[in-house]
């Protein structure tokens, strides 16, 4: 048996979602990119996900960013995202969260009035610009990796709707996007334990039907998440993105509102230099900016800038032991909702 493993954890939250920052105490991951490492965790050994991002250490609203040299010369850092189902290639909100831990821990060196750093994602290079005042960043602007459109108004069947039509696009990760308004749904706080069952429904339904993959990113592929919007005009939006097994995103979502920025500019409702809002079931606020035009292996793509606001609140130290009964973790249904089954999503 080995012996006990400490790992120090820095606690933040982005508009209300937790997006902690796993700093020191972490094994070794096999590698020679931030994308093979994100997959060596998800296809060979996820028993650290496991252990920082369930119970009993964890609760449902939140993820783990797994702090890592970079793999790359022009980054400053890298970071994996690690949450209950899997880890994931890139998140806005735990983006904002990662660069206002670094600056305002130290581990890396804030300047003020701006700090630029670029962080090493297995989605890509993710340059951010922090807004700093007093020791404390004010704001954080990512500058995204390139999004785009898979399908508009794609048909799918569902057993409860019958057919509707959603937008397939990749902000990061793979989204569905799915007006509330005929579903008969509506987004807000009173509403978020029907959307977060019926997010799971659409997101395994729609999955069984639709297959992507990212054409220059082994690995990255499958639905990630639904992401059910009001859209407010041309642009400015209200989300509510379910996350496996059973749960709402706190934030606006920035990839996923990156994802329904290429939407929009496949319609032609917002162009380069435009601008939009988007805004979370509990009032968070998210600003993008469409920065420019590109392509994705042929594909026409966009570059989002998301700005948002992240908030230091603790620190956090565990223990790793093998022989603790629950190392792996578990989930209850009680809490993490019904897809859970066995302590197991």
């Amino acid at each position: 048996m080995s012996a006990p493993r400490t790992l120090d954890l820095l606690m933040v939250h982005c508009q209300g979602e937790g997006g902690h920052l796993l700093l020191d105490g972490a094994p070794e991951i096999p590698g020679a990119t931030m994308l093979d490492k994100m997959n060596h965790l998800n296809q060979v050994d996820d028993r650290l996900r496991r252990f920082v991002t369930r119970e009993p250490r964890a609760h449902l609203a939140m993820s783990v960013n797994l702090i890592l040299p970079p793999t790359r010369p022009d980054a400053d850092a890298g970071f994996i995202v690690l949450q209950s189902d899997r880890a994931h290639a890139m998140s806005g909100s735990n983006c904002i969260c990662v660069v206002t831990g670094l600056l305002e821990s130290g581990r890396l060196p804030m300047h003020e009035p701006e700090t630029v750093v670029r962080l090493d994602t297995p989605a890509g290079l993710v340059v951010a610009t922090a807004r700093c005042e007093g020791g404390r960043c004010l704001s954080v602007s990512l500058d995204n990796v390139p999004c785009y459109v898979e399908a508009l108004d794609l048909p799918v069947h569902t057993s409860r709707w019958g057919e509707i039509h959603v937008d397939i696009a990749f902000g990061g990760v793979f989204y569905a996007l799915v007006d509330v308004a005929p579903l008969g749904l509506s987004i807000g706080p009173a509403q978020t334990r029907t959307l977060a069952e019926a997010g799971l429904q659409l997101r395994e339904e729609i999955a069984a039907q639709v297959t992507v993959r990212h054409p220059e990113l082994p690995g990255v592929e499958g639905l990630a998440y639904v992401m059910f919007r009001h859209q407010h005009g041309d642009a400015d939006v209200q989300t509510c993105t379910v996350l496996p097994p059973g749960r709402v995103d706190r934030s606006p979502c920035g990839t996923g509102s990156s994802a329904n920025l290429a939407t929009l500019h496949a319609r032609g409702r917002i162009g380069v230099g435009g601008q939009c809002v988007s805004r979370s079931t509990i009032g968070g606020r998210f600003t993008l900016t469409l920065l420019g035009e590109t392509s994705v292996a042929g594909r026409p793509a966009v570059r989002p800038r998301i700005t948002g606001q992240a908030r230091v609140h603790g620190r956090q130290q565990l223990v790793w032991a093998d022989d603790d009964p629950f190392v792996d973790g578990f989930m209850l249904s009680d809490t993490w909702g019904p897809g859970v089954h066995d302590g197991h999503a």
